[in-house]
């Protein structure tokens, strides 16, 4: 029988999409969340992963980007790939060059708009009000060497209205998150296993 293919997520906030989808792949024969990896101490994804009983491990900055420290780590936890759920650090070329199209992340916005250092959560939002915007959306794609320019896995579409606000143009993202992360990640996986 075929091994599983082991996900690591990295999370930096409250967790809500690493939840999400390791709820998702809880059941799932061939893929599992072997473990969630977060930069921040204080991070809500903590509790979320407690009640899953998925390990979370600490990983500071000064860790990520320590190429043996950090290569030894997803080796001695065989992760397969790496899924970006809210991960506020950039990815070390190293790591991207060692798990070559083999960790993807969510933007929420319609890429190539709106990305870059800086454009995560809210300060996407208010790009996209402030520009007009009559539709935003999310992003999955490929993690390279840059903030948000790895090529587009998929995207998909919502409307923004003249009256929303950062919260519920957020709240719309989010019920894209939630909905399409996990099947793309299931569909990107067994295309390229």
């Amino acid at each position: 029988m075929k091994k599983k293919v082991r996900i690591a997520l990295f999370a930096s906030g409250s967790g809500t999409n690493a939840e999400n989808i390791t709820r998702y792949f809880a059941d799932d024969p061939m893929i599992e969340v072997a473990c969630i990896i977060c930069n921040k101490e204080e991070a809500g994804v903590y509790e979320r992963a407690k009640k899953l009983d998925i390990p979370v491990l600490w990983v500071p900055k000064n860790v990520l980007e320590d190429r043996e420290g950090m290569l030894g780590l997803l080796e001695k936890w065989e992760i397969d790939r790496i899924v970006l759920a809210g991960f506020l650090l950039k990815i070390p070329p190293f790591l991207t060059r060692a798990y070559k199209n083999a960790i993807i992340n969510i933007h929420p916005a319609l890429l190539p708009r709106h990305g870059g250092k800086g454009m995560y959560g809210d300060n996407v939002h208010k790009a996209v009000l402030q520009a007009g915007e009559l539709e935003s959306g999310i992003t999955i794609h490929d993690v390279n060497e840059n903030y948000d320019e790895g090529k587009i896995i998929a995207q998909y579409q919502c409307p923004v209205f003249k009256t929303d606000t950062v919260e519920t143009l957020a709240h719309r993202i989010h019920q894209l998150e939630y909905e399409y992360y996990p099947l793309v990640i299931k569909n990107w996986i067994e295309t390229h296993s």
